[in-house]
């Protein structure tokens, strides 16, 4: 019903920007907030960024002032401007999105399939 694709992932440089976007497709109703999260091996998912309708922001501590979050509320569509990467920067990035679809529904999270940043030199 509803799919989160995620682009923009790779391979870095120390120093180094990326740009991650993540488009919400299906029956969408309205999308209450979108973010990202991140896994690192053998970590925990950690939130990075999200993003209200009402246009709060929210960051971790280790990304603040590096990393920007920013939406196309038209194309239900969030980005995330990741500069002066770190190699502890290095994860797969999940898109997530809270939203309630067309018709009888309930509001609940959906996730992108995961998208592999490296930082690395």
């Amino acid at each position: 019903q509803v799919q989160l694709v995620e682009s923009g992932g790779g391979l870095v440089q120390p120093g180094g920007s990326l740009r991650l976007s993540c488009a919400a497709s299906g029956r969408i109703f309205s999308i209450y907030a979108m973010g990202w999260y991140r896994q690192a091996p053998g970590k925990q998912r950690e939130l990075v960024a999200s993003s209200t309708s009402g246009g709060s922001t929210n960051y971790a501590d280790s990304v603040k002032g590096r990393f920007t979050i920013s939406r196309e509320n038209a194309k239900n569509t969030v980005y995330m401007q990741m500069n002066s990467l770190k190699p502890e920067d290095t994860a797969v990035y999940y898109c997530n999105a809270d939203l309630r679809t067309v018709g009888p529904s309930s509001r609940r999270d959906y996730w992108g399939q995961g998208i592999q940043v490296t930082v690395s030199s």
